[in-house]
C-alpha cells in the first residue's frame, strides 16, 4: 500500500526528501485535488485513510491489515466527520493528523536507521523549515509569512497590492520574468515576495525566484505555474485565473 516498501531513506537527506515527496502528496488532496479527495471519503464506507507517497502522490484507502504496520498509519476514519463538520474544518482536521503522522514516519525512519541526535535534530530543522501541512491549507504560513515582511514605504506597498490584484496577469509580468530580464525589477519583487509560498506545494517563492508563478484572482493564493499545470504561454490568454481549488468549490448540502 505504501511507497516505503520500495524506498528505505537512510540519510537524514534521504528522508527529508521522502518528508518533502509524502507531504506534497498531502498536500496536493487537500487543495488541488480537493473535490477529488472530498468524494472519496465517503462516510458510508469503512475506516479510511490518508496516505501520502515519496512520489508526491496521495490516496485514500482502507488501513494496513498486517499488525504491527511496516510504517505508522495514518489518522484512521478520517471520512467518518465529513459530513459532521464543515468542510474548511474537516480539511483542518485532517490536515494537523497528516503532520503528525508525517512526522512520526521521518522519525521511524531516523530510529530504524540509528540517527543519533545531532542526526535527528538536524531532521527535525530540516522539516521545520516548512510550513506544516495545516498552515498550507488554512492560509496560516501566508498569513505569518505577511506580518514578518516589513513594508518599507507607500510605493512598495503600491507595488505590491497592484501585483496581488491581478492574478494571470501579475503571473506573467510579475513572477513570471526571469531574473536575466530586468534585475532592478527583479530585485525588487524579490524582495516583496519572498516569503510567499506556493498554494499547492507549500515552497518558498525565494527559493524558486527563476520559476513562473500566477495568482489566483479568487483566493489570491501564489502558485507555481507547474504545480497548477498554467504555462506563461496558456497564461497569457487567461483573463481571470481561478486556481484548482476555487475552480472546484460548490455548495455542499
Amino acid at each position: 500500500m505504501d511507497g516505503g516498501a520500495q524506498f528505505n531513506p537512510r540519510t537524514v537527506e534521504e528522508v527529508f526528501r521522502d518528508f518533502k515527496g509524502r507531504r506534497a502528496g498531502l498536500i496536493k488532496a487537500l487543495t488541488n485535488d480537493v473535490e477529488e479527495f472530498y468524494q472519496q471519503c465517503d462516510p458510508e464506507k469503512e475506516n479510511l485513510c490518508l496516505y501520502g507517497f515519496p512520489n508526491e502522490q496521495w490516496e485514500v484507502n482502507l488501513p494496513a491489515e498486517e499488525v504491527p504496520p511496516e510504517l505508522p498509519e495514518p489518522a484512521l476514519g478520517i471520512n467518518f466527520a465529513r459530513d459532521g463538520m464543515q468542510e474548511k474544518d474537516w480539511l483542518s482536521l485532517v490536515a494537523v493528523h497528516s503532520d503528525a503522522w508525517l512526522l512520526s514516519v521521518a522519525f521511524y525512519f531516523g530510529a530504524r536507521f540509528g540517527f543519533d541526535n545531532t542526526d535527528r535534530k538536524r531532521l527535525f530543522n530540516m522539516i521545520n523549515d516548512l510550513p506544516t501541512i495545516f498552515e498550507v491549507v488554512t492560509g496560516t504560513a501566508k498569513k505569518q509569512m505577511k506580518e514578518k515582511t516589513p513594508i518599507s514605504n507607500n510605493s512598495s506597498n503600491k507595488s505590491k497590492s497592484n501585483t496581488k490584484g491581478r492574478g494571470s496577469e501579475s503571473g506573467k509580468n510579475s513572477k513570471g520574468q526571469r531574473k536575466d530580464e530586468d534585475d532592478g525589477v527583479d530585485e525588487e519583487d524579490e524582495e516583496e515576495h519572498g516569503d510567499t509560498l506556493c498554494g499547492a506545494c507549500g515552497e518558498n517563492y525565494a527559493a524558486d525566484a527563476d520559476e513562473f508563478w500566477i495568482c489566483c484572482d479568487a483566493c489570491e493564493k501564489w502558485f507555481h505555474g507547474k504545480c497548477v499545470k498554467i504555462t506563461p504561454a496558456r497564461a497569457e490568454h487567461i483573463k481571470h485565473y481561478k486556481c484548482p481549488s476555487c475552480s472546484n468549490k460548490r455548495a455542499r448540502p
